[in-house]
């Protein structure tokens, strides 16, 4: 899906720069409705570029994992990895939140010296139904890690 936005923004600077006489009603100056069109390009493929990260995340096994990755150079440059990994009983709570255009689960995880730390992962592009699984695991383990705290 990404891919294609990013293709659908370059057609879009090439259609823009052939009709660029279209764009003299903004301003008489070529070189402020250039400035305009460029900021504006600029601002919806940072955004694109910002939401879109791959999601992965893995509870088999004592520990989970939860890692967000960039979509494009993921493999080449590792800049936008954010990973998680930790033992189930160090999951406190989580909570998914839905913006607008952005969702994100957070989690609330149990340090070495006890105290709770957040993380946040960006899960705008998981599907609905996945996201549904992630929530009933993560259920469950809070869930058990409630039930143990009680029997401790």
């Amino acid at each position: 899906m990404i891919v294609s936005v990013y293709f659908i923004l370059i057609v879009l600077a090439i259609l823009l720069a052939t009709v660029f006489s279209a764009f003299s009603d903004l301003t008489k100056n070529p070189y402020i409705t250039f400035f305009i069109i460029a900021f504006g390009f600029s601002v919806f493929f940072f955004l694109v570029h910002g939401i879109s990260k791959y999601f992965e995340y893995d509870s088999d096994g004592l520990k989970v994992v939860v890692m967000n990755r960039g979509l494009l150079f993921g493999d080449q440059v590792n800049y936008r990895e954010h990973k998680a990994e930790f033992d189930k009983e160090e999951l406190l709570g989580y909570k998914f939140n839905n913006y607008v255009i952005y969702k994100t689960l957070t989690l609330l995880l149990k340090d070495h010296r006890g105290h709770s730390k957040k993380e946040r992962f960006n899960v705008t592009l998981v599907a609905k139904k996945k996201r549904r699984y992630i929530r009933q695991s993560l259920s469950k383990i809070v869930k058990n890690n409630r039930k143990q705290k009680v029997h401790d």
